[in-house]
């Protein structure tokens, strides 16, 4: 139960909008502390630009193992009806 909470509290620090957030933070220490536009702006947008990536392929992932495991569940059932029984 504790895992699942932390894992959770976890998960929330690679929301879109918490980036977003963390990289407009960033920007602005940045800027208060001399760096130039041209920087900020390319380093901002190599991060988004991975963060958003990354997010994709993660989700497809779950999305594609999610279609397996009901594909598996179709397929026990179907052996199980003509096997006459209950497989799954």
């Amino acid at each position: 139960m504790v895992k699942n909470a932390i894992l959770g509290f976890v998960k929330k620090f690679y929301s879109r909008k918490f980036l977003a957030a963390a990289i407009g933070a960033a920007t602005g220490i940045g800027l208060i502390f001399g760096l130039e536009g041209d920087i900020i702006v390319s380093v901002s947008g190599a991060i988004l630009s991975g963060v958003s990536l990354v997010s994709y392929i993660i989700t497809e992932g779950k999305i594609d193992a999610e279609a397996v495991k009901k594909t598996v569940e179709n397929i026990k059932a179907a052996a199980g009806a003509i096997a006459g029984d209950d497989v799954g």
